[in-house]
């Protein structure tokens, strides 16, 4: 999975935020924090679930479980928004 073509991550002030372009069906703004910011970082190529949970472990502390369980509700809202090609 990657992050969809017609969606772009930009970071401002320490925040992420996923715009659609004209192309997308999604219309708003997508504001998140450093675990999103990681989340869509990993989606910026061709990646799996695993592999982004295997990511934030190393980066942040936590638990698997809960960075597994934040990981995957994450990518359960970008890919209903389309935000997401399998």
């Amino acid at each position: 999975m990657k992050l969809n073509e017609n969606f772009i991550r930009h970071q401002v002030d320490g925040q992420t935020l996923i715009v659609p372009t004209g192309s997308a069906d999604f219309y708003g703004l997508i504001q998140g924090n450093k675990t999103l910011s990681a989340i869509t970082e990993c989606l910026t190529q061709d990646t799996t679930e695993d592999k982004i949970v295997d990511a934030l472990c190393a980066r942040f502390d936590g638990s698997r479980e809960d960075i597994k369980a934040d990981v995957h509700e994450a990518i359960k809202k970008l890919k209903a928004i389309g935000a997401i090609d399998d």
